[in-house]
């Protein structure tokens, strides 16, 4: 009887915990609808293109760059720096050559062309980003002027449907007028800049009244 009670895992108190460990929580997930897939998969095929074309100097610096944001990098820089310092103080008798005595001039060289360096990498990396974010607010916009006209002719659209169906009664919407044509971008640029130029203005002007 014991010889059965021991040999059977599963009766030992010991089983589930050991079942617990071995299964795996599996998370359901729903398929994403084709049109938000197709929309990811191209963005990633932008990403994907743009980093294709990009020129393999430009790949180095920008390696050499993305180290430089690491903290593994201000380790260095702390750990170069100390030992700089604490073999130059040091006195001879302990048999190191003192090659930057203090106020450590080599050093202050050294650390200033590593910033020039520095920031060099980080401005030419931050120049291609700005350029890919540049290109992603003209398609955006293209895409928001093309949803736009869309949006306008459906409401044209569903406005000539009313007038057309004899089961609905028929009826003038000036809003709806005014929404079913599309709107200019140059129209709406210089009445915003106009607007802004107002806003600016009297601001100015309660400022000189406060004072």
């Amino acid at each position: 009887m014991e010889s059965s009670r021991t040999g059977n895992p599963e009766n030992s108190p010991e089983a589930p915990q050991s079942i617990i460990h071995k299964t795996k929580v599996v998370i359901p997930s729903a398929p994403l609808p084709d049109p938000l897939a197709q929309n990811i998969e191209a963005i990633i095929a932008l990403q994907a293109k743009a980093e294709k074309d990009l020129p393999r100097t430009q790949r180095i610096v920008e390696a050499v760059t993305a180290f430089f944001g690491h903290p593994i990098f201000l380790y260095c820089i702390l750990i170069g720096v100390t030992v700089w310092i604490v073999s130059n103080v040091l006195p001879p008798g302990f048999g190191i050559p003192q090659f930057d005595p203090p106020p450590f001039e080599s050093l202050d060289h050294v650390l200033g062309l590593g910033s020039l360096l520095i920031s060099t990498g980080v401005l030419i990396t931050q120049n291609r980003q700005e350029k890919l974010m540049e290109q992603r607010m003209q398609l955006s916009l293209q895409l928001n002027l093309l949803s736009e006209q869309k949006i306008a002719k459906l409401i044209a659209l569903v406005e000539e449907l009313r007038r057309d169906l004899p089961n609905v009664k028929d009826r003038h919407d000036p809003e709806a007028e005014i929404m079913k044509q599309p709107a200019d971008p140059h129209v709406v640029m210089e009445v915003l800049e106009k607007t802004l130029s107002e806003e600016l203005v009297q601001l100015q002007q309660q400022d000189v009244s406060d004072s």
